[in-house]
């Protein structure tokens, strides 16, 4: 079901709320536009500046404005286990088609600890869930051998790797077999990681570029490896622009840009710079998403 360009949606923010108009009619967007399926509430989310309620809301509103069109992976991980058996209920009863569940930040627990922690959610909740592997943010890696020891429940479905590490795909394909959903979670390297055994990513940049990156992800799967190719390099740029600070700062004024969104995010973030924002332009500029 979780294959191609995911966005990894951004939330709006208005005033200091959450814009659930603007949101909706960004989740609209992206499926006319032809991304081939959404992640609310992770990192580009700002999750972690959501209250409980507003990241409840958030996943509703992205599940009503999709309209059963394109699936829905909400996040719904935390370093407290029970907060996040909570949350991928709530995903669940919600009526999203899996869950993506962090590994848990800030705690450092051990590969036994990631072990209990996925498996109390998955015993709990009953849903299918996708690991987000992602050592930059979380301060913990989850090796292959836990995974693929994860991988044994029926209801661990797949991996978002942000890792950067490309012979990790084609280490737990040989691992775990191709059931196991592999998507990457850095845009830079998403072509390669496809061809070590990935089958699509959950992407920042497909947020204010959904077709290129759609069509990107579509192409490779048809074996038209000229477009993918050309695609790729067309959004090279768009990557390493969306990451000049720290992420979502600099796709939140892309949106902007683009009329999209406001540039607002929650502290302790704040607004990308003015050195910023001139090589998001230009990197937009590039791509032909502005004039």
């Amino acid at each position: 079901m979780f294959h191609g360009s995911i966005v990894a949606l951004l939330t709006p923010f208005k005033g200091g709320k959450v814009d659930e108009a603007a949101f909706q009619s960004f989740v609209e967007w992206h499926v006319a536009q032809g991304t081939h399926g959404l992640v609310p509430c992770g990192t580009t989310g700002e999750s972690p500046t959501l209250s409980h309620e507003e990241h409840n809301r958030v996943v509703e509103l992205c599940i009503e404005a999709a309209g059963g069109k394109v699936p829905v992976m909400a996040g719904s991980g935390s370093n407290a286990t029970d907060e996040a058996i909570a949350l991928t209920r709530h995903a669940k009863k919600a009526g999203a088609q899996a869950a993506l569940v962090v590994t848990p930040y800030y705690n450092k627990p051990s590969q036994e600890g990631l072990y209990q922690h996925f498996k109390a959610i998955h015993d709990a909740a009953d849903f299918p869930i996708f690991i987000y592997n992602i050592p930059g943010r979380s301060v913990v890696d989850m090796s292959v051998t836990t995974m693929a020891r994860l991988a044994k429940l029926p209801n661990i479905v797949g991996v978002k790797d942000a890792t950067a590490d490309l012979s990790r795909p084609s280490r737990l394909l040989t691992e775990v077999g191709p059931d196991f959903i592999q998507l990457s979670g850095e845009d830079a390297t998403a072509m390669a990681f496809n061809a070590q055994g990935g089958v699509g990513c959950i992407s920042v940049t497909a947020n204010i570029a959904p077709a290129l990156c759609s069509a990107m992800q579509t192409a490779w799967a048809k074996g038209d490896l000229k477009e993918a190719f050309r695609l790729r390099d067309v959004l090279s740029p768009l990557h390493d622009a969306m990451f000049v600070e720290t992420s979502p700062a600099p796709v939140k004024f892309a949106a902007s840009l683009l009329g999209l969104a406001t540039d607002e995010v929650r502290l302790p973030l704040v607004p990308a710079t003015e050195s910023a924002r001139a090589a998001v332009r230009a990197a937009m500029t590039k791509a032909g998403l502005l004039s």
